[in-house]
């Protein structure tokens, strides 16, 4: 991806000024929204009370859970479209799936249904664009401001790096874009791909 961020050097930003930044920014999206590329196939989210009990083998809690909470995440979209744009994300997927990747799609499903909207891209689809790495994990926020998240090796999320550049900007956001019409709409790639699978199995400590 050097083409596409054009070897652009990137503000970094340990993960308290990320969230304090992200957050300053964000409701000033405008029409251009916000627009989020998902790539790696597993990510540890400790914090998180679903993804935790996915993590400890209690699925049926993790989707519980996930359910739980619905309202909280509709009225964050609302919040979000009343604000005058709309937060769309392009999901990259290997199968099969990871364990991760399961439980994620089952998070992303209750986003897309509370206003949310999620594609999911086939891996195929973007391999031509991963001849020397794979896709960066990046979200642009109108055409102020891009960040591409920071993970450490066990995929905990560790910080970012925040890019103000308007056409490096817009020229990602035009990518994820293209991701994302080129994608299928997560509730339907979800009943024929992830509905039936049985619970993944308990992960390892953290």
């Amino acid at each position: 991806m050097r083409s596409l961020l054009d070897c652009a050097v990137g503000e970094p930003l340990a993960l308290t000024d990320y969230y304090t930044d992200f957050e300053k920014h964000f409701w000033r999206c405008g029409d251009l929204g916000f627009w989020k590329l998902e790539r790696q196939q597993t990510f540890k989210e400790p914090g998180y009370d679903s993804w935790e009990a996915f993590w400890r083998g209690d699925w049926d809690e993790a989707l519980r859970l996930l359910e739980a909470g619905r309202a909280d995440m509709a009225e964050y979209h609302r919040k979000v479209e009343e604000h005058g744009f709309a937060a769309r994300r392009a999901r990259v997927v290997q199968e099969p799936l990871s364990a991760y990747m399961q439980w994620e799609m089952h998070a992303l499903l209750v986003r897309d249904q509370c206003g949310g909207p999620v594609h999911v891209a086939h891996a195929d689809a973007v391999a031509p664009y991963e001849d020397d790495c794979p896709l960066p994990e990046i979200c642009t926020l109108g055409n102020r401001v891009m960040y591409q998240a920071l993970y450490d090796d066990q995929g905990i999320l560790t910080g970012a790096l925040k890019f103000v550049d308007p056409q490096l900007v817009l020229r990602c956001r035009q990518f994820i874009v293209d991701i994302y019409n080129a994608g299928e709409p997560l509730t339907k790639w979800f009943h024929s791909h992830v509905a039936s699978l049985p619970p993944p199995p308990r992960q390892a400590q953290w």
